[in-house]
């Protein structure tokens, strides 16, 4: 991809963003990793999601991979903007692969930022529930365009996360993790 198109996008992104949190010296880095329907925009912080930096980006998406390829290019010179100039962040996105992952260690490591790696889940019921509410209008808020479908294919490309990392059932009572992860932020 050209120079001038990434630069563009990520312009377009950061315009889409509106009001940012106040800049930190250490700002944290926070990468969610989930199946779509697993809960993900859950969790109560200011986020970066794929899907709606997405439709930013290409308004009619096709989700090809060359269309994923300039998304998570213009996520990645996003994220490095904020993160320099000291705005805490959540990327929002599957990041079910260990290789597209290491890119988001590599960012941090550069920058020198608090890393954490959330790993949200589902039952399969729940997560099948979720989707069919999704597609029926129930939250006119929602980015994502994946159903069952979607996710049924997606399931068999989860990698394990190598890195210590937080793991969230949606199903069930988020605060105890939350506030853990809370805590090492502000640590």
């Amino acid at each position: 991809m050209e120079l001038a198109q990434r630069v563009s996008d990520v312009q377009r992104l950061t315009e889409g963003l509106g009001q940012l949190p106040e800049p930190m010296v250490e700002p944290a880095f926070i990468v969610v990793s989930g199946l779509p329907g697993t809960g993900k925009t859950r969790l109560p912080f200011v986020t970066l999601e794929s899907d709606a930096l997405r439709k930013t980006i290409c308004p009619s998406p096709s989700y090809s991979p060359q269309e994923s390829n300039r998304l998570f290019q213009a996520c990645h010179l996003l994220i490095e903007k904020l993160l320099r100039k000291g705005i805490p962040l959540i990327l929002d996105a599957t990041n079910l692969s260990e290789r597209y992952r290491e890119r988001l260690y590599n960012i941090a490591g550069r920058l020198d930022v608090k890393l954490i790696l959330v790993r949200v889940e589902a039952p399969d019921e729940v997560v099948q529930e979720r989707l069919e509410a999704r597609h029926e209008g129930v939250n006119p808020e929602e980015k994502s365009d994946a159903d069952w479908e979607v996710y049924q294919r997606m399931k068999p490309a989860i990698q394990k996360i190598c890195r210590n990392h937080y793991a969230v059932d949606t199903s069930r009572d988020i605060t105890p993790v939350l506030d853990k992860i809370i805590r090492e932020v502000k640590r």
